[in-house]
């Protein structure tokens, strides 16, 4: 598989990376496992979806992932992988801050009220915007990582609908699904990167 960026941006300063082990693997592995998990948890598949114990279960594996994503992102952008690094580091960020959200003990959706779904379909909209910009910045690249990207938005895309239709179960759970695939596409990626 080819690296996810250009040759020039990647090779520039080679010498100065060659202590540096190449984070993608774990970078994509995290994305995959955090992906598989929330998807998981809004299609309702293995993970009941709204009970206190999954929301504990799933926010802290998705805060401790998020930082292990956030780590990869670091790890690239000291490897001048500069598209890798944005995506990692910022999925990071956008997971370690779902996580504390999903954290029962911590109650932000208590503090919204009826009001946590549109937050969440807010937290979701920006972050799919997010997501197609670095699906436009990533077309440069490796078609395996395009299509993750895709799929990483198209799945946000239905999980932002789904919120702020005020927790639409069908929506919630195509975008799940959909978490679910881009999770598989991911793990592959991983593995024969």
């Amino acid at each position: 598989m080819a690296r996810y960026t250009t040759p020039d941006e990647h090779l520039a300063d080679a010498d100065e990376t060659r202590g540096v082990a190449n984070p993608i693997p774990l970078g994509l592995c995290v994305l995959a496992f955090t992906t598989a998990i929330l998807g998981a948890y809004y299609a309702g598949f293995i993970i009941p979806y709204q009970t206190t114990g999954s929301r504990m279960a799933v926010g802290a594996i998705i805060f401790i992932g998020g930082i292990v994503q956030l780590l990869a992102g670091m790890w690239e952008f000291r490897r001048n992988n500069t598209i890798a690094a944005t995506v990692f580091a910022s999925y990071g960020g956008f997971l370690a801050a779902l996580g504390l959200v999903f954290m029962p003990g911590i109650n932000i959706t208590g503090l919204l009220g009826g009001a946590s779904h549109l937050a969440l379909g807010l937290f979701f909209l920006c972050w799919t915007i997010l997501s197609a910009v670095l699906l436009v910045g990533s077309m440069r690249t490796n078609r395996l990582f395009v299509s993750i990207l895709g799929l990483l938005f198209v799945s946000y895309l239905f999980l932002t609908i789904g919120q702020l239709a005020r927790d639409n179960r069908i929506l919630l759970g195509i975008g799940g699904w959909l978490g679910i695939l881009c999770a598989l596409a991911a793990w592959y990626a991983a593995m024969v990167y």
